[in-house]
Parts: structure tokens; sequence; C-alpha cells
């Protein structure tokens, strides 16, 4: 028997709290799902083909889009509860799409990047560096009251 759904929305499609998710900008770190969700829930890491994180305009985190013949590195995070499902949603833009993705360990969810993108390919190492830190403490802020604004510090 299948569970009930975990919400509507971008959610509407996912049941049961066995789904797991493709992250590829700055939730595969650490410090922002610790803020997010109080936890840090298992992360494997993993490549997805066919797509790449792009840099976004006048944004510091990534959005997912096509492109053949390249490749994403991220992490796969898993044994997320439907609650922790509701908030990383909230936290993601309007312009993100939930979408079913395949990647070595087999089909996973994802957040797709649906709005302009540039050229270049967004940079963990430098996003790390130079503003992981800000990011985290903005997105604690966020989770202190995730509904009262849009979700600004945003990212996939």
């Amino acid at each position: 028997m299948e569970s009930a759904a975990l919400g509507t929305g971008r959610l509407g499609g996912l049941f049961g709290c066995d789904h797991a998710l493709f992250v590829y900008g700055t939730l595969q770190f650490p410090e922002v799902l610790q803020v997010l969700l109080g936890r840090i829930p298992s992360l494997e890491p993993t490549e997805l083909t066919g797509w790449r994180a792009a840099a976004l305009p006048s944004r510091i985190y990534p959005g997912l889009v096509a492109a053949p013949r390249r490749l994403t590195r991220g992490a796969v995070l898993s044994g997320l509860a439907p609650a922790e499902w509701a908030v990383l949603d909230a936290f993601e833009d309007d312009e993100y799409d939930l979408r079913r993705v395949r990647v070595g360990s087999g089909p996973v969810w994802t957040y797709v990047w649906t709005a302009a993108a540039d050229p270049a390919d967004w940079q963990r190492d430098r996003f790390a560096a130079e503003h992981l830190t800000q990011f985290a403490a903005r997105s604690a802020r966020w989770r202190i009251a995730p509904y009262s604004a849009s979700a600004e510090g945003a990212s996939e």
C-alpha cells in the first residue's frame, strides 16, 4: 500500500519518505544541511551525466541545466523525512522544478533550473571559500522564519 503524498506543488508526486535527492549546489555542504534540517542526512558522492551546474545571474548558487556530454558532480541525499522534504522544497526558488533523473545508484529526484542561466559553470570550491559561511548563516536565519519571505536564501 502506498503512503500519502508528501504535499502539493512540486512535492505532490512524492510518496513516502524513501526518495533520494541529487544535490549539486549549496545543499551538498553539511553546514547548510545542518542549519536547514538540524542534522546531516546521508550524503553519497555521485555524478549526473547530461546536465551541468550552471552559474546563475546575480546569484551565488547554481541551477541544474541540460547539457549533453557534460557531467555534474554532486551527492545523493537520502533518508529524508517528509518534513525535511518540505523544508528543502520551501528553500528552493520558484524557478526550480523537481524532476526525476538517473544517477549511478538509480533514479533520484533533483531540482532543475527553468529560467535563464549563465554559460559558465558554478564553481563549488569558489563558493566554499568565498560564500559558504555567510550563506549558512543566512540559511539559518531563513530557517527560523522560512515562510515569511520568498526563498531568498534558496539554492539548490
